[in-house]
């Protein structure tokens, strides 16, 4: 269980602190398996708190163009599930402190085989899933055979999910839950701050796993203030945006390092009472 024990002592260590985690997503084997874990191993050094790596998927509905295009370029150079989960091993042999998700869409884990995959990633380092088109319906399938491997099973609340289903979505959640700023899809407009706090506070009177809010935050000031009311702020798109429009290699290491060092002195910022 000590997976799951990562997690938890990350929380318990910034509630201690008084400051919201963030939690950055970056695209496993974007622009390119070498790149892409350079810039995965120095993550927690620029000031990532919690890391998403996300499981490239030819079809990922819930996402905008950019990690759309960041799925595409990753599985172009190879990247599979078998790669991405020696990615996981590779940072594991170096950093042991860190939770590290892994963030995506079940067809890949169903094809790789479910108890295979749960075996596999407990094995490699894997702290938590976020799998964005699983609904607890299914919890049978993978949510509750996670748990069994010391993985958290993190849920996703959107701002229109209804509050008579809520305590279902959230029966069997674990980790943190993952609300979701805006309606719509990743690397979006910026979340309404007054919108987002309701949210968290309605997330709030059904669990009191820690909170973390994402989609839409770009900015270390958005960050800063949405970290006031929150456990964790995520960011994913600005900094797959970085890898994008890198010209070199080096180039999108120093621009996904550099943001994330700047998002962290933001969250840093976001003292709470």
């Amino acid at each position: 269980m000590n997976d799951a024990t990562r997690l938890d002592e990350r929380f318990t260590a910034l509630e201690a602190e008084k400051r919201p985690a963030l939690v950055t997503y970056v695209t496993a084997g974007d622009p390119d398996f070498e790149t892409s874990l350079e810039i995965l191993k120095g993550l927690p050094a620029a000031g990532a708190d919690v890391i998403e790596l996300g499981m490239p998927f030819s079809d990922p509905m819930a996402d905008g163009p950019t990690i759309q295009k960041a799925a595409l370029r990753a599985l172009r150079g190879g990247q599979n599930m078998i790669r991405t989960l020696e990615m996981v091993h590779a940072f594991r042999r170096q950093e042991s402190h860190t939770p590290l998700v892994l963030m995506g869409y079940y067809n890949p884990i169903h094809r790789y085989g479910v108890a295979r995959f749960l075996k596999e990633a407990a094995h490699a380092g894997v702290d938590g899933l976020i799998v964005v088109d699983l609904p607890p319906e299914h919890d049978d399938e993978l949510c509750l055979p996670a748990r069994e491997h010391g993985i958290a099973f993190i849920r996703l609340a959107t701002p229109t999910t209804d509050s008579k289903r809520l305590p279902r979505v959230l029966e069997n959640a674990s980790g943190f839950l993952y609300g979701v700023s805006v309606n719509g899809i990743t690397g979006g407009s910026a979340p309404a701050l007054q919108d987002v706090e309701r949210m968290v506070g309605q997330l709030r009177k059904h669990s009191h796993l820690p909170i973390a809010v994402g989609f839409g935050i770009r900015t270390a000031a958005q960050a800063a203030a949405i970290g006031r009311f929150s456990d964790a702020v995520v960011v994913g798109s600005a900094l797959v945006e970085g890898i994008e429009s890198a010209e070199t290699r080096r180039g999108a290491v120093e621009a996904v390092h550099g943001l994330v060092r700047e998002l962290a002195a933001g969250v840093g910022r976001a003292g709470k009472p």
